[in-house]
C-alpha cells in the first residue's frame, strides 16, 4: 500500500501544481523554458504512474475489504463508463462536447473514479479511485481562479464531436472485453 500512496502523491503531485501553486508552476516553467520544464513533468508523470500500478498490483495481492459491493454494481460501473473514453478525447478534438463540459477530461476522471468506487470495495480501490476523485473535484474548483492552458489538438470543429464518440466508444469496447484484463487482470463483466 506504501508504493502505491507514494505513487498516487507523486503523481497526482504534479498535476497539482496548477492547481495549488500556479506561479510557482509558470515561473519554474519560464526559467528551464517549456521544453525541459514539459520533459521534467512527463518523466516525475510517468514514475508516478508506475509507482501506481505497482502498489496497486502488490495492494490487490493482501486484500482489505472495506465493504462488499453486491454484483450488480459491476453493471452500473460499465454504463457509468461509457462516456469516459469519448470524454478523455473530447479536449483534443473541441466541438460542443468541449464547449459543453468546460472540462470534459476531469468529468472522464470523475466518472471513471465514481464508477469504480460503487464496484470496488478493497482499501486500494477506495485509496486509488478517491484519490483521483479528489483530485479532480479540486482540479476542477481551482478553475474559478486560474484560467486553463491551451491544448494542441484539432481546430474545433462540429465533426470533432463524431470523432471524439467514435474512437471514444470502440476504445471502450476494446477495454471492456479485451484491453482491462490484458492490463488491469481484471475481465469488468464476466462474458
Amino acid at each position: 500500500m506504501t508504493t502505491l500512496i507514494i505513487g498516487l502523491v507523486v503523481f497526482l503531485g504534479i498535476h497539482s501544481i496548477s492547481i495549488f501553486a500556479p506561479t510557482f508552476r509558470d515561473g519554474l516553467a519560464a526559467r528551464l523554458g517549456v521544453g525541459p520544464w514539459r520533459g521534467i513533468y512527463s518523466v516525475i508523470s510517468i514514475v508516478g504512474f508506475v509507482l501506481i500500478i505497482e502498489g496497486y498490483a502488490h495492494a490487490r495481492h493482501e486484500p482489505v475489504v472495506l465493504y462488499s459491493p453486491p454484483f450488480w454494481t459491476h453493471h452500473v460501473t460499465a454504463l457509468l463508463m461509457v462516456p469516459v473514453f469519448p470524454l478523455l478525447f473530447a479536449p483534443y478534438f473541441p466541438g460542443k462536447i468541449q464547449a459543453t463540459l468546460k472540462h470534459p477530461m476531469l468529468v472522464a476522471v470523475k466518472l471513471w473514479a465514481v464508477a469504480h468506487l460503487i464496484s470496488n470495495g478493497m482499501l486500494a480501490d477506495v485509496v486509488l479511485f478517491g484519490a483521483f476523485l479528489v483530485w479532480a473535484v479540486a482540479d476542477r474548483l481551482s478553475y474559478r481562479h486560474r484560467t486553463p492552458r491551451p491544448l494542441k489538438g484539432a481546430p474545433p470543429s462540429g465533426r470533432n464531436d463524431v470523432i471524439v464518440v467514435v474512437v471514444g466508444l470502440a476504445l471502450y469496447v476494446a477495454f471492456l472485453l479485451w484491453l482491462h484484463l490484458k492490463l488491469i487482470g481484471v475481465q469488468p463483466i464476466p462474458l
